[in-house]
């Protein structure tokens, strides 16, 4: 069974590998190694069975996935056991995505995810940035609109998915997660790691194999890869995505031997 890790100060404990869904929904404009097709209800029903029983407890979505969180709200067993993190901001239509941060649209989005996802409240959201970190956090009314949520027990913990170091260093001062890029090809948030460790922040790793691009090059194996990634202090879960249930058989492994 997988290792499970504090969430920061949230109170949450979740699994060292939680499972990205993107691929539950979308597969234009995402950036991988090789195109896909969508996967069929019972190939999702499997994979999440799978997740399961392996003690993955942590789930991954958003608005811009397409069709995820529906699938998910649809499909997903015990549903009230599971970790779900979803985000705001980003909104995928027509082929492209557009970004609105505005309060009307952040308390839109929570109330499509909660009916999405057939929950009455969501565990985590975090801020999904078009790259202007510091421009959402300060000059938006999208922190303290997810705050009232919180308060009104919408949610439990709120986040921001960051994209600069600037950004991620001042959400370590307003949010209670903050999700970052590593992997061994871009350490550059480590500063942030290190300082979000010591606020009692929750981190959770997105692209810790680079969007499957280290696992298809030469060098090291998908565990040394999974070691470097949960060995910072503090480092809560990595989030990868798979619709193949050989990969997350084989991730699952890795992350619980790279914990030990």
């Amino acid at each position: 069974m997988l290792p499970v890790r504090d969430l920061g100060t949230t109170g949450m404990r979740v699994s060292c590998l939680g499972l990205g869904t993107v691929k539950f929904g979308r597969n234009q404009e995402v950036k991988y190694p090789g195109g896909f097709e969508l996967p069929t209800d019972r190939e999702i029903s499997a994979l999440l069975d799978l997740a399961w029983e392996a003690g993955v407890n942590l789930l991954d979505t958003a608005p811009a996935y397409g069709s995820s969180e529906q699938r998910i709200g649809r499909l997903l067993p015990r549903r009230d056991e599971w970790l779900l993190c979803t985000k705001i901001g980003e909104i995928f239509e027509g082929g492209s995505s557009r970004f609105d941060f505005s309060a009307a649209q952040v308390r839109a989005s929570i109330e499509q995810s909660l009916r999405y996802l057939r929950r009455d409240h969501l565990d985590l959201v975090l801020i999904h940035s078009d790259g202007n970190d510091l421009g959402i956090l300060e000059n938006s009314d999208c922190l303290e609109t997810l705050e009232r949520l919180r308060d009104l027990g919408l949610l439990r913990a709120v986040g921001m998915s960051s994209k600069t170091i600037a950004g991620g260093l001042r959400a370590i001062e307003l949010v209670d997660v903050l999700m970052l890029t590593y992997n061994r090809s871009d350490a550059s948030q480590i500063p942030v790691i290190e300082r979000a460790q010591k606020a009692g922040k929750g981190i959770l790793i997105k692209k810790g194999l680079a969007s499957g691009h280290a696992v298809h090059g030469a060098g090291s194996s998908v565990t040394d890869n999974f070691r470097f990634l949960l060995e910072p202090p503090g480092v809560s879960s990595i989030i990868v995505g798979t619709i193949n249930p050989n990969h997350l058989h084989e991730n699952i492994e890795a992350a619980a031997n790279a914990a030990r």
